[in-house]
């Protein structure tokens, strides 16, 4: 829990800093949000948990992954297109 709460802090940080003063990171915060769904809407769905390990469970796992990924690759790409400066990229 006390990271994320790191993380969203810094991302603050590179937010609100008038040297950085861009905004775009922000976005970020879809990721977050949209981060836990796929588990839920699995665990909703696939009710044996006796299995293993489940087809649904498996996708909920592959989307979850591809939105994390996503969530550390938007900065990046804001920061090659010149939307934000690297150390708010960083941060």
């Amino acid at each position: 829990m006390s990271g994320g709460a790191i993380g969203l802090t810094f991302l603050m940080l590179g937010c609100a800093l008038e040297y950085y003063g861009v905004y775009w990171p922000l976005f970020v915060l879809i990721f977050y949000v949209l981060c836990p769904i796929p588990h839920f809407i699995a665990r909703r769905v696939s009710d044996d948990t006796d299995a293993a390990s489940s087809a649904c469970r498996e996708l909920a796992y592959f989307f979850t992954t591809g939105i994390v990924v996503s969530a550390f690759g938007f900065p990046i790409i804001l920061a090659r297109v010149g939307a934000v400066c690297s150390v708010g990229c960083f941060l």
